[in-house]
């Protein structure tokens, strides 16, 4: 019994308005949006700070750049999902 239900559930998950999947897509790209603010931000703040230690935070930087935007490309993936 339970497994019907559990079933229409995920039935009527994946019958969501392409409208609303875009509005839900555009309030999940903020997040990363603001993490790679963030993170060029910092590094721009510890190299004036400390300039010998540009070469480091640069590359921590763009490591955390890249895993920011794996999130926006997850997000923009589940976008085309919902939509379909």
């Amino acid at each position: 019994m339970s497994n019907i239900v559990l079933a229409q559930a995920a039935e009527a998950a994946t019958n969501i308005n392409p409208g609303l999947a875009a509005i839900g897509y555009g309030l999940g790209a903020i997040g990363p949006g603001i993490g790679v603010g963030l993170i060029f931000a910092a590094v721009i703040n510890g190299t004036a700070r400390q300039p010998e230690a540009q070469g480091k935070l640069q590359s921590i930087a763009f490591s955390t750049f890249v895993l920011t935007e794996v999130l926006a490309l997850i997000g923009i993936v589940i976008y085309f999902l919902a939509s379909a």
